[in-house]
């Protein structure tokens, strides 16, 4: 059976029988399959996703790469769009929502009002906060007890909500007052330890049930910073005045952390990462010609650089053969630091303000590493050309370039930044620019003025 038969195989049985695969075959899992049967076949993908059940079909489609998920969207019925996003836990079902209004304003529009009353609600609610805010990973599914309630009775409940598939990942109990200002927060494992008669005022009088929350409107970075720092799987969210509003999962964190640092790298190489997931290579070709055409005429005027030198070069063969060990030393150099300037960045370890150091400690690794292979290079061009003033050139060379590498590295995601823009995009190409360019000034600037005078 060929891979592709198998796909389809696996994806039949699923459809079927779908609870004999419920462990083995996810949302992620069946998006690929499709993404495959897609590239075979146009209209066996599109019967596959309109015979799939609507309590998994909204899942997969946020596991579809936009392109693909907007083809879907077109093909669906605004009645199984419906069914699907009312199965989804309602920070998914906003996501999914908007991703259809990105699409087909008409049909959003359709759809919201399809909607029962609760979810219309939970999607209004999520949807005035801004991609940065805390309260736009938010889910509005929590199990809650008021203060006053029994231990027994929140259990009951619990089991009840459980039945009806209204919550998922229960791991604890957020205890509110009659105002639903959050007043602490119970693990599921200590709740069933207690006399299940005592009330939840007698028990979040300990310390250990203190409340750890983030406000709806904080920034994102933020609260990927407390899940780091406290490393819990799952936060409260609440209002200005401490209400409960509803939680952040750390799944929804890891696949945030996971889409920033794609994200980072691909804006480091030129790329983005929407585009690369497209399946027709034209769009490809056409978004990474755009960056090569700018390292093109970067290579060009470090190419007008050593156009000035030409006489010397000629004078001096070797010249030619040791230059590009200058740039090329000062161009990883520069990445190096350009990486964990971007990285400690977008952490939120560095800003402006407090960036001296940073930038202090960068310049002193880029001269240690200078001073080390200028002696190394300079013994090695010495030897190779038996000529000591040669070397000297080349050592000296090495330190101004690998000292432009670590400053320049540092300082343009900084200038970046400070400017409003991405960090991570251009920095890589105005870096090389600059350690080209200074590192074949300086060899050949020092050559001209040491070994011809």
């Amino acid at each position: 059976m060929s891979k592709f038969s198998k796909v389809k195989y696996l994806l039949n049985r699923y459809i079927k029988n779908r609870n004999e695969f419920d462990s083995s075959l996810s949302p992620s899992k069946i998006a690929n399959f499709l993404k495959k049967i897609k590239k075979e076949s146009e209209e066996e993908f599109y019967s596959y996703l309109k015979k799939l059940p609507e309590d998994i079909l909204g899942e997969v489609l946020l596991e579809f790469p936009e392109s693909l998920k907007e083809d879907a969207i077109k093909h669906l019925s605004s009645q199984k769009l419906t069914k699907a996003i009312e199965e989804l836990e309602s920070d998914d079902a906003t996501d999914l929502i908007k991703d259809i209004e990105d699409v087909d304003e008409d049909l959003e529009k359709k759809i919201h009002n399809s909607l029962n009353e609760k979810f219309r609600k939970d999607i209004e609610k999520l949807s005035i906060f801004e991609e940065n805010q805390a309260g736009a990973y938010m889910q509005l599914e929590v199990f809650e007890a008021n203060v006053n309630e029994s231990i027994e009775n929140a259990i009951k409940r619990l089991k009840k909500l459980k039945e009806l598939g209204k919550l998922e990942n229960v791991q604890q109990v957020y205890v509110v007052d009659d105002d639903r200002h959050l007043k602490a927060i119970i693990p599921l494992s200590d709740l069933i330890t207690f006399d299940f008669q005592m009330r939840f005022k007698d028990i979040i009088k300990d310390k250990n049930y203190k409340p750890l929350s983030v406000r709806a409107d904080e920034p994102i970075k933020d609260v990927i910073k407390k899940f780091e720092d406290y490393d819990v799987a799952v936060l409260a969210v609440v209002d200005d005045q401490g209400k409960l509003l509803g939680r952040i999962t750390s799944d929804d964190i890891i696949d945030l952390v996971e889409e920033q640092a794609t994200e980072q790298i691909y804006n480091l190489a030129g790329v983005k990462d929407e585009i690369e997931e497209e399946d027709d290579i034209k769009i490809v070709i056409k978004k990474r010609a755009w960056w090569l055409f700018i390292n093109l005429w970067t290579a060009i005027l470090a190419s007008l650089v050593i156009g000035l030198f030409d006489k010397t070069i000629q004078q001096y063969v070797a010249l030619a053969v040791l230059m590009p060990i200058v740039a090329s030393m000062g161009g990883n150099a520069g990445t190096q630091t350009l990486t964990v300037m971007v990285r400690k960045m977008a952490l939120g370890e560095i800003e402006w303000d407090n960036a001296k150091e940073a930038l202090f400690k960068e310049i002193v690794i880029s001269l240690a590493n200078g001073f080390l292979f200028a002696l190394i290079i300079g013994v090695i061009a010495w030897v190779w050309f038996h000529n000591s003033m040669l070397g000297l050139v080349i050592a000296l060379a090495m330190v101004i370039n690998l000292l432009a590498a670590g400053f320049f590295g540092s300082l343009i995601p900084l200038t970046l930044k400070k400017m409003g823009s991405d960090p991570a995009v251009g920095s890589t190409v105005i870096l090389t620019t600059v350690t080209d360019v200074v590192g074949f000034f300086a060899f050949l600037g020092l050559a001209k003025l040491i070994l011809i005078g």
